[in-house]
């Protein structure tokens, strides 16, 4: 853990330092008067003051007992939550951002740092990766010269303050994609690598956590994360755990291998020393739903045993992926997919290993899950009359059974085919969301309904996650206490990635800071209507600038470059 001491020892520094600036002077540049503070520990909410002095929370106080003659500027809190800015571990708004600095579904729900890098990252661009953007069609033509910009970024950190350089409104870190690290050595081929590949890995990941990677992170059902086998894995998380990062993981299975997949991480997370976070938590399936309780059980067990093990999740039965998530991983191998699946021979062996699954891999789909499947994400223009329709629907329209069906639209897309599954247990959701260990996560991209509309539906989450946590669970169901989900939301992700100024309200901590009405603060996102912002949250700053005021977004684009335990 030499690398995280570092981090520590270095903030402390600089808070040591501000301080002493303060002696000096202690203008406050906005007083948040009268509100019920919730700081994001997990404490009791109290009525209080906090007062922001630049970039810092100069003070959190009782309330009325910051003079408002010392303040420029004052906000009125009564009746409203103030609390710490929410932080994503599992943004997805790499593209986004590019399009859209302002991350406006994510900052109108309260989001203040965006942590990204879930399999890819498009950086660092080198070795064997032939497009450091690869297969994000999405918006691509909105991107402008970030394709090619994209091609001097040598280093992971290149893209990040690129960001940072033409504004975002949030903060932005990310964990090192592991797709990426295994694309920019061995390309799409499956297999293990040699001494010589896992020696270059291990230096793209030393470097990479060296420029501020929170970690790696692996979807291991996704080509080509899903060609790494258990020991890659750990031995490139050694270099993770030398400089006191995470290793994060979409599990290899989230369905009927579920128990082995987390008994997988936990293996990685004990043999690499390492400490591990399970993306988005679920059971996925009706026939695997019973799995959940002993899931949570094995992540206990773990725990018990010293295995620094935890989890997120977002509060959706309803999960979102590629169409292409359907076929087993082997059609990806040489990022040949498309043309494969022209091949009648590939189809015959792709259709038997989804209908007779032998492990080893996820199968998405069964029979019983086409009239579940519902792909979104059509280009097109022929194929727009499935957009919204479920995979059972389509396949009756074309006369072919759902398998064909799969192999027919990503073969006439040539791309994933956004796609969402409705495979999960409102009680398994409900369970989860209790666990102290668990906390939210969107699992989404930061986007703009008047440009974002032009992709077709996405999954509500990217919308209403962190909203629909505080008004579902907490105002209308009373599941969790309104501290206990600020904590899931704050502190409890701010704690897991080692950045100790940020997700409480405490003075000297960075200025990230959320003003909602509980009463009324929702997600009006759906599964039918997705494109639909949030309400409720009604003033935000990020780093001591206002990027929301009265839920309206003022244009300002203050966020940071966050970097990870490794940085020297």
């Amino acid at each position: 853990m030499r690398g995280h001491g570092k981090l520590v020892h270095n903030a402390q520094r600089r808070d040591d330092g501000w301080k002493e600036t303060l002696l000096v002077s202690s203008q406050i540049d906005v007083l948040i008067r009268g509100g019920r503070v919730v700081d994001g520990t997990g404490n009791p909410w109290f009525y209080g003051d906090v007062a922001l002095s630049g970039d810092r929370v100069l003070e959190v106080a009782p309330r009325n007992h910051i003079e408002t003659g010392r303040a420029r500027e004052v906000v009125d809190a009564s009746g409203a939550i103030v609390c710490p800015g929410f932080i994503d571990i599992q943004s997805h708004s790499i593209v986004p951002l590019m399009v859209d600095g302002r991350c406006l579904s994510k900052v109108r729900q309260g989001v203040t740092t965006e942590i990204m890098g879930e399999a890819w990252t498009p950086a660092p661009f080198g070795g064997r990766i032939e497009d450091p953007l690869g297969d994000q069609p999405a918006w691509r033509h909105r991107l402008g010269d970030w394709p090619e910009h994209a091609r001097s970024w040598r280093c992971f950190g290149d893209w990040l303050r690129a960001m940072v350089d033409r504004g975002v409104s949030p903060n932005v870190g990310s964990f090192l994609g592991g797709g990426t690290l295994r694309e920019y050595v061995k390309g799409m081929d499956m297999g293990e690598p040699s001494a010589e590949e896992l020696a270059e890995m291990r230096r793209v990941m030393e470097d990479s956590m060296r420029d501020g990677a929170f970690g790696v992170s692996y979807a291991l059902i996704y080509p080509p994360d899903a060609y790494a086998s258990t020991a890659e894995i750990t031995e490139v998380c050694r270099v993770v755990a030398e400089c006191g990062g995470v290793y994060i993981t979409h599990i290899r299975s989230e369905a009927e291998e579920l128990l082995e997949a987390i008994g997988e991480a936990v293996e990685i997370g004990r043999g690499a020393g390492v400490p591990v976070e399970i993306y988005h938590l679920k059971a996925s399936g009706e026939r695997n739903w019973h799995l959940m309780p002993r899931a949570i059980g094995a992540i206990e067990r773990a725990r018990e045993e010293g295995v620094d093990v935890t989890a997120d999740m977002y509060p959706y039965t309803a999960s979102g992926t590629g169409l292409s998530a359907i076929l087993p991983p082997w059609t990806a191998e040489g990022g040949k997919l498309y043309e494969r699946l022209r091949d009648p021979e590939v189809r015959a062996r792709a259709r038997r290993d989804i209908l007779h699954p032998r492990g080893g891999w996820e199968a998405m789909a069964s029979p019983a899950d086409a009239p579940l499947t519902m792909p979104v994400g059509f280009r097109k223009p022929e194929n727009q009359r499935f957009v919204g329709r479920r995979l059972s629907e389509i396949a009756d329209e074309l006369g072919k059974d759902w398998v064909e069906t799969v192999f027919d639209l990503l073969v006439s897309e040539e791309q994933s085919i956004p796609t969402i599954y409705f495979k999960m247990s409102e009680d398994n959701l409900r369970l989860q969301l209790v666990q102290p260990w668990i906390k939210i996560a969107s699992d989404a991209g930061g986007l703009d309904p008047e440009w974002a509309v032009e992709a077709g539906p996405v999954h509500p989450r990217a919308y209403g996650t962190f909203t629909r946590v505080l008004s579902r669970y907490v105002r209308e169901e009373r599941l969790l206490a309104l501290e206990d989900a600020v904590r899931k939301m704050t502190s409890a992700v701010a704690d897991r990635l080692g950045m100790r100024d940020r997700g409480i309200l405490r003075s000297g901590c960075y200025a990230d800071v959320v003003v909602f009405d509980p009463d009324t603060v929702s997600d009006l996102a759906t599964f039918e209507r997705p494109h639909q912002l949030s309400v409720g949250v009604r003033d935000v700053w990020v780093n001591g600038r206002r990027v929301l005021s009265a839920g309206e977004h003022t244009g300002a684009l203050p966020g940071r470059f966050v970097t990870g335990p490794g940085v020297p």
